[in-house]
């Protein structure tokens, strides 16, 4: 049975309804899972980075049982890092430690309120993370995994489109995001699923979630088999 350590985003368990129980069959990892005879392990949350996944890496017990049983190491994040990001993202973070908690509303409800003028204003800039620091997260996740497990196969992704009214449909950090996880997957010989070629239209045609982000479950079904695909040429690549 193939063992799939998933890191990723809300892309991963997020359908064309809302955020999904992580087995949920229809969500993307889980099809390609299933598709190579075995099941998924999601690490995952709303929002993540590269950086987020390998904090996850070092500071999550449960993942340090995990990564043993791998299989495959599936690395299904970088996208968020491109979104626009007009607030420092520590201080977008902290909106939830305010107190009392209508204070905490308030200042939520204004800055969704004010994000899509922003993120238009500042033509999508700065974004959640940045490439050189995406790329960097990226590579010390599969350097202290290949410590461990040096012949794990991996795989990586490069971020889809979006149409979102929350980001006023402004994306202009996914060039640049793709470009530079396009060199180091190069370099570092991990083979990379490009999502906005697979859900492009999809998403941009408005078949996914309204949010204009997450996708529908046909969307999830054509990255399952894609990465099931991906996961295979890699595996026989490395035998």
């Amino acid at each position: 049975m193939t063992k799939l350590l998933f890191f990723g985003d809300s892309l991963s368990f997020h359908g064309p309804g809302g955020p999904m129980p992580a087995d949920d069959p229809r969500l993307w990892p889980n099809i390609a899972a299933a598709q190579l005879g075995g099941q998924t392990e999601l690490v995952a949350g709303f929002g993540w980075t590269a950086r987020d996944a390998y904090w996850s890496l070092v500071g999550d017990p449960r993942v340090w049982t995990l990564l043993p049983k791998a299989d495959v190491l599936v690395l299904g994040v970088g996208s968020m890092d491109t979104l626009p990001s007009p607030l420092p993202t520590y201080l977008r973070q902290g909106l939830r430690y305010l107190r009392p908690d209508g204070l905490r509303r308030w200042a939520r409800t204004r800055y969704l309120a004010a994000q899509p003028w922003l993120a238009r204003a500042t033509g999508g800039r700065p974004v959640a993370l940045p490439p050189a620091l995406t790329v960097h997260y990226l590579d010390l996740i599969v350097t202290s995994i290949r410590a461990l497990r040096p012949t794990l196969p991996a795989v990586a992704v490069l971020p889809p489109v979006h149409r979102s009214p929350l980001y006023s449909s402004m994306h202009t950090g996914r060039v640049p995001g793709a470009a530079a996880i396009s060199r180091w997957g190069a370099s570092t010989g991990v083979p990379l699923l490009d999502l906005a070629a697979l859900v492009g239209d999809h998403v941009l045609g408005g078949h996914g979630n309204i949010d204009g982000m997450h996708w529908g479950w046909d969307g999830h079904k054509v990255v399952g088999h894609a990465l099931a695909e991906l996961i295979t040429s890699a595996g026989a690549e490395q035998t």
